[in-house]
């Protein structure tokens, strides 16, 4: 990505450079899970039961930590007090980075979200690209999120402007 990023291969056509960069992206996700509360069960059950195989999808469950990770799950309910945990986790992970909001908790703060202490939205702290509703999801639903994300994944661009905010590390608002 140096040459494309420094500007010397941006006069010629990068469809073939970036469409294989982008594949290779889109079948290699590492998933750094961050389970919170009731939809983590759902997750787990997605990600590591033998009824759902999301390793056919190229998606890599076992990172050891933050660092590894492309792709973060956050399920759950999401307190006030986990709210700077789960940013300086996300801000550890190198660019470019995903994040999947599982379940109604983690999407809007779910039937808590008049609490004092829970955080209204993942979105409030870090940028989400695929919400999944629920509660709690169903795994087919997570799987059908990570097939969403792969597809937008194909379809960045090396041109792309939100492409390379998203290697700069920037936020980026999602539609």
């Amino acid at each position: 990505m140096g040459l494309i990023e420094s500007g010397l291969l941006q006069k010629k056509p990068l469809k073939p450079v970036s469409w294989l960069l982008n594949y290779s992206r889109k079948y290699s996700l590492w998933t750094f899970q961050w389970g919170l509360a009731c939809c983590a069960i759902e997750m787990g059950a997605a990600l590591a039961g033998p009824r759902y195989d999301v390793m056919r999808l190229g998606v890599i469950p076992f990172p050891a930590s933050p660092r590894q990770a492309d792709l973060v799950v956050v399920s759950g309910t999401v307190t006030d007090k986990m709210a700077p945990s789960v940013l300086r986790l996300y801000e550890q992970m190198p660019d470019p980075k995903y994040v999947i909001s599982m379940g109604s908790c983690a999407n809007c703060g779910g039937p808590y979200w008049d609490s004092y202490s829970v955080t209204k939205g993942i979105d409030q702290i870090i940028p989400v690209d695929v919400y999944v509703p629920g509660c709690p999801p169903r795994p087919e639903a997570l799987m059908e999120a990570i097939v969403i994300l792969q597809q937008r994944i194909q379809n960045e661009g090396v041109g792309n402007d939100e492409l390379r905010q998203r290697w700069r590390g920037e936020h980026i608002l999602v539609d």
